[in-house]
């Protein structure tokens, strides 16, 4: 195949196909060996996601070597791309266009993570160019002259063994996993760490794996979910592998530090990659092992297309590069349950009486007992239980209060039938930002001084939620004299001082104390149980462990108190039991037929165009003699306030069509999928579509 200035609509393969090989008679001589390049353009066309032949012109020949970065002429525009292979002759139908230029000798695609990001593009029926802009950082000109110039190795560090693992030991299976990376092995595990903080937390048992690894010559990839993980990361890797060994890989450190570590990555300089996201692709040399940490954050899926979740990206290349794997939470993903049963990982969990030395007392204010002590906790947003745990726990140390929204008063009702005030000129949500403020709209901003219920025409308002602001305030009247500490939105804390305080977080924002809190209040319990979600109760679950592993041990007298009803979800944080949450959740779904005992693809759009990409779709299929993919829509992604829509309003609104897929036919059925995108592309026939593997969030 080759590029030409032909138009994009038109490149089908019989066109590319079916004549010798030709090179311009007159055109500039090409390189003696391998004379053709073939090129993966930056595009996210779907019909260009394919390589295109161009000749190698002789003063380009030493430098346009695979992996490196060319811009070549395509339908009269310069384009940017990746040689990913040099050849010494084209299939192509016509003369080849030659490579107009290098833009850097630097090699930063390397074959493995071109192999990676194909692979991670045909499973989610995405382009590989995509791809390759969150694997690749963009190019800081002056970082690749250090590299060139040798600076970038200067502080290279001799690696010493490690043999120190102590809060391994307290695993069942943890030893012998270490053993097994010390001796150059590759085993599979998932990791319920117990800990959040101090000499067992999370961060330290990772960093003795990676530190394990190195130990045998082998690098590791470590993905988490934000910079305040990450530090925490950092700082436990600190202790037990030189600086100059890690690398950081985060959009949140700028352009030059990220392209710094990148290419200290490529050269071997440093053998240990840590971040965020795209650090899952990380060119790290001799990979030995992968690590996921907290997979069940939604901050994994990459905001753009085609949406991979770090967790599939890391499997994929344990796969493929023969490497260790793991996985590590304080809770368990249906995803994690499901490799365990499926025995791909062996689990690595704490015995029950390491659990109970280890984990604070929990304790529910709605079970039989609390509400005889106290017949109002069910309906108090902090009944006597917390209140008590709270002012006990500030005589010894911070206390923790995490709540489900942040703001104010987040959401506001009327006073007389409870409705839910929303604003008379979109129909958002009316809200509060402080004791002070005057009702405005979430959506639009625009104040509502005279607000009318258009249910029961009452005029008064009251706070149907409270957000971490107002709590923060409450709490503040409720203890006088101890400092608040909020977090949540903008403003959120890493770490927080050992010192008593009142510590009010919204859900996943809650900092690290260094010696643990002395107690935690979980409030809000059922507004996180009762959203519209399939991963409701284990997106909770989650969040409640993350919480809750924040806390000293109960034998130091840590407590958690929750406030919410008596449910499987609140059960497993009671027994501190993620796996038998998890085990059950994977049996409901794969009752139901639901992810991720199955994969499911949204495709998202307008009417016409959806209906249109759903009947290529459903025809090109090669599914297996007899059987037919379990659909569900189109249905509107929006619901109409106020009623049946309009025929305008109809025609206009985005619909979304679900196709639940087995696993056994994955793998054709995301193939033509992408096939039908490029067709559709190529033709236009119609306009284009969402479309997304696995979303968590479309059920």
């Amino acid at each position: 195949m080759a590029a030409n200035d032909v138009q994009p609509s038109l490149l089908q393969p019989s066109l590319l196909q079916g004549f010798p090989d030709r090179m311009p008679a007159n055109g500039p001589p090409l390189a003696a060996v391998d004379p053709v390049a073939r090129v993966i353009l930056e595009s996210s066309l779907p019909h260009l996601d394919r390589p295109f032949d161009y000749s190698v012109p002789a003063e380009l020949a030493d430098v346009a070597s695979p992996g490196v970065r060319v811009k070549v002429k395509f339908n009269g525009q310069d384009l940017n791309g990746y040689i990913i292979e040099r050849r010494g002759s084209s299939d192509a139908a016509h003369a080849l266009t030659a490579l107009h230029k290098v833009v850097s000798p630097v090699a930063v695609l390397t074959p493995a993570v071109s192999e990676l990001a194909s692979t991670v593009a045909a499973r989610y029926a995405g382009t590989l160019s995509d791809v390759l802009r969150t694997a690749v950082p963009p190019r800081v000109a002056k970082v690749e002259k250090e590299l060139l110039a040798g600076d970038l190795d200067a502080d290279v560090a001799e690696l010493k063994p490690f043999t120190e693992a102590h809060a391994w030991a307290a695993y069942s299976n943890g030893t012998s996993f270490l053993q097994h990376l010390a001796s150059g092995g590759s085993p599979k595990a998932v990791l319920t760490a117990l800990q959040g903080f101090g000499p067992g937390s999370w961060a330290s048992l990772v960093a003795s794996a990676v530190a394990t690894v190195r130990s045998s010559g082998r690098g590791a990839v470590v993905v988490v979910p934000d910079y305040r993980d990450l530090e925490q990361l950092e700082s436990a890797l600190a202790k037990v592998l030189p600086a100059s060994d890690v690398a950081r890989l985060t959009a949140d450190d700028g352009q030059t530090p990220r392209y710094r570590s990148f290419l200290r990555l490529l050269s071997g300089a440093a053998g240990v990659a840590i971040g965020t996201r795209s650090a899952a692709y990380a060119p790290v040399k001799d990979l030995g092992l992968v690590v996921c940490w907290d997979d069940g954050d939604d901050v994994h899926i990459e905001q753009r297309a085609p949406y991979a979740h770090s967790r599939e990206v890391l499997l994929l290349r344990a796969e493929q590069e023969g490497a260790a794997c793991l996985m590590a939470s304080h809770s368990r993903s249906t995803e994690l349950q499901r490799l365990v049963e499926m025995q791909w990982a062996a689990p690595i969990e704490a015995p029950r009486t390491t659990v109970r030395a280890t984990v604070p007392r929990v304790l529910n204010t709605a079970d039989s007992f609390e509400q005889e002590r106290d017949p109002l906790a069910r309906i108090a947003r902090l009944p006597g239980a917390a209140w008590r745990a709270a002012k006990d726990g500030l005589e010894r140390g911070p206390v923790l209060v995490q709540v489900a929204r942040a703001g104010y008063a987040p959401s506001l009702v009327c006073e007389t039938c409870r409705e839910l005030a929303r604003c008379n000129v979109c129909q958002g949500p009316l809200a509060v930002s402080s004791s002070s403020a005057m009702p405005a709209c979430r959506w639009c901003s625009t104040p509502a001084p005279q607000w009318r219920c258009t249910h029961c025409s009452g005029t008064r308002l009251r706070r149907g939620a409270a957000g971490v602001m107002r709590t923060a305030e409450e709490l503040g009247r409720a203890f006088p004299g101890k400092p608040v500490v909020t977090s949540s939105g903008e403003n959120i804390k890493a770490m927080v001082p050992d010192a008593p305080a009142l510590v009010v977080a919204t859900v996943g924002a809650e900092p690290v104390a260094s010696a643990g809190y002395a107690a935690a209040l979980l409030l809000d319990g059922n507004s996180l149980l009762r959203r519209e979600n399939l991963r409701a109760g284990e997106d909770t679950v989650r969040r409640w462990l993350n919480a809750a592993s924040l806390v000293k041990p109960a034998s130091q007298g840590g407590l958690v108190v929750i406030t919410a009803d008596d449910t499987a979800a609140t059960g497993a944080l009671l027994r501190w039991d993620a796996a038998g949450y998890a085990s059950r959740e994977l049996a409901l779904r794969r009752e139901l037929q639901l992810p991720p005992a199955v994969r499911v693809a949204s495709v998202t759009g307008s009417r016409a165009d959806v209906g249109h990409f759903s009947e290529a779709f459903e025809a090109s299929a090669p599914l297996a003699s007899g059987t037919k993919l379990r659909t569900a829509g189109p249905a509107p992604v929006q619901l109409f306030a106020g009623g049946s829509p309009t025929a305008a309003e109809e025609a206009d609104a985005d619909v979304r069509t679900l196709y639940f897929i087995p696993y056994t036919e994955a793998a054709e059925t995301t193939r033509a999928m992408r096939a039908v995108k490029a067709v559709n592309a190529a033709k236009r026939t119609a306009g284009p579509v969402q479309l997304r593997l696995d979303g968590v969030d479309v059920l």
